[in-house]
C-alpha cells in the first residue's frame, strides 16, 4: 500500500472533541486540528509547567471551546461532550510518567482507567460520534525485553504502575468496543493507538529526557541520565498524531474493519539508547552541552522496548517520515527559535507543513 498522508480536506468543518489538549501531544495536535479548519473542543486539567505549548501557542484562543477539568468527573465530561456534539473523539488525557506513578498509584489508575471508561462511556450517549481513538502507549505490552517489536495481538501487561494502568485501559477500550460499539446499529467506530517515546519541541513536562537535556543545557549544567543503555522507540511528536488522524479519518470513513489497537513506532533504525539521544542533541545545542550518569539507586523502568508498526503500514498506509537525526534538529531549531521570542505559532505552523512535504 503507497503511503497515505493527512487530509486536510477531511478535516475542515469536522467537530472533534480532544481530551488532554493541554498537554504536549495535545497542544500540536489542538495546532494541528485547528490549522486544518477543524472545531476543537478540549477538556483536560489546566497545564502543570510554566512555560507550556498550550500558553505559548495560545490554544485557548484558537479552538472553539476549552474545558479545564477532570476525566475522572464523568458528569462534568458528559456535559461537556454533549455541548461540544462531536463527530470525532480523541481520548489524549492521561498521568503519563513512570516515575510519578510509582508515588500516586491510585491518581495513576484512576486517571488513566476510569478516565477512559468515562470517555467512552460519555460517547455511547451521544449520536454524532462516528470515529473514536483512544491514545495509550508503547509500554501497555508485557514487556519480555525482546529485541523484536511488540505487535498489536501482544498480551497486555505493564511492571509500574503507569504501564499497566495504560494496559487495563487498552483492555477496557477492547471490552467497550465489543460490548457496545461492534454492532450493526453502532455508527461509532473505537480504536487504540500505541506511540513510542514523542519528542518535540514545546515539552517542559518534569521527568522526561528531551525537557531535562534542554532545561541542562540552557542553564550551562551537564544533563544527569539514569539509564543511558536503555533503548527505546523514539519519535518526532509529528509521527504518531498524524497516525491517530489518520486511524480517526478511516475509522470515520471506512467503519469496523479498523476498530482495534494500532501501533505508530519508529523505523527500527530509531530505536535508539539514551546515551545516542542525548548525543545528538549536544551535536546540534553546541556550546558546552554534557551529560553524567546519575549514580543514585533508580525504580525499575524498561531497558529494551520496541514496536513493530507493519500493521499500520500495510493496512493504513501509515509510515514514519522524520529520522532521529531530523527530529532532534528540529527540537533544537523550535527552542532557538522560543528562546529568540520568535512567532511560535508560524515556527509551528512550518514543521507541520514541513512534515507533510
Amino acid at each position: 500500500m503507497k503511503s497515505v498522508h493527512v487530509d486536510p480536506v477531511f478535516w475542515k468543518g469536522k467537530k472533534v472533541f480532544l481530551t488532554g489538549h493541554t498537554g504536549f501531544k495535545g497542544g500540536w495536535l489542538s495546532f494541528w486540528l485547528v490549522s486544518m479548519g477543524a472545531k476543537v473542543t478540549g477538556y483536560a486539567l489546566a497545564p502543570n509547567t510554566t512555560p507550556n505549548l498550550f500558553n505559548v501557542l495560545a490554544i485557548d484562543s484558537l479552538i472553539e471551546k476549552s474545558y479545564i477539568a477532570d476525566i475522572r468527573d464523568l458528569a462534568g465530561l458528559q456535559k461537556a461532550m454533549t455541548e461540544a456534539n462531536p463527530d470525532l473523539v480523541i481520548h489524549m488525557a492521561a498521568q503519563p510518567l513512570v516515575r510519578y506513578s510509582y508515588a500516586n498509584p491510585v491518581e495513576t489508575y484512576a486517571t488513566n482507567v476510569m478516565g477512559t471508561v468515562h470517555v467512552l462511556e460519555s460517547t455511547r450517549t451521544i449520536n454524532s460520534v462516528r470515529s473514536t481513538v483512544v491514545v495509550t502507549t508503547d509500554k501497555c505490552y508485557e514487556n519480555k525485553e525482546w529485541v523484536w517489536g511488540y505487535r498489536e495481538n501482544e498480551p497486555m501487561g505493564g511492571f509500574d504502575p503507569y504501564s499497566n494502568s495504560k494496559g487495563c485501559a487498552e483492555l477496557v477500550t477492547s471490552a467497550y468496543r465489543q460490548s457496545y460499539f461492534s454492532g450493526p446499529n453502532s455508527i461509532n467506530k473505537v480504536a487504540s493507538a500505541r506511540a513510542g517515546n514523542v519528542i518535540g519541541g514545546g515539552d517542559w513536562s518534569e521527568d522526561r529526557l528531551i525537557p531535562d537535556a534542554l532545561k541542562a543545557f540552557e542553564a550551562n549544567k551537564p544533563l544527569m541520565i539514569r539509564n543511558p543503555l536503555a533503548t527505546r522507540p523514539w519519535q518526532h511528536v509529528l509521527e504518531p498524531l498524524s497516525g491517530y488522524l489518520i486511524l480517526a479519518q478511516t475509522l470515520y470513513e471506512q467503519g469496523s474493519a479498523f476498530a482495534s489497537g494500532w501501533n505508530f513506532g519508529p523505523r527500527d533504525e530509531d530505536n535508539r539508547s539514551v546515551q545516542e539521544v542525548v548525543d545528538l542533541l549536544i551535536s546540534r545545542w553546541g556550546k558546552a552541552a554534557q551529560w553524567e550518569k546519575e549514580g543514585s539507586e533508580q525504580p525499575h523502568e524498561a531497558h529494551l522496548l520496541k514496536l513493530d508498526c507493519s500493521k499500520a503500514r500495510t493496512q493504513l498506509g501509515w509510515v514514519p517520515k522524520w529520522d532521529l537525526e531530523t527530529a532532534t534538529q528540529k527540537i533544537v531549531e523550535w527552542q532557538k527559535a522560543y528562546q529568540e521570542k520568535e512567532n511560535m505559532q508560524e515556527v509551528s505552523l512550518a514543521q507541520i507543513n514541513c512534515y507533510l512535504t
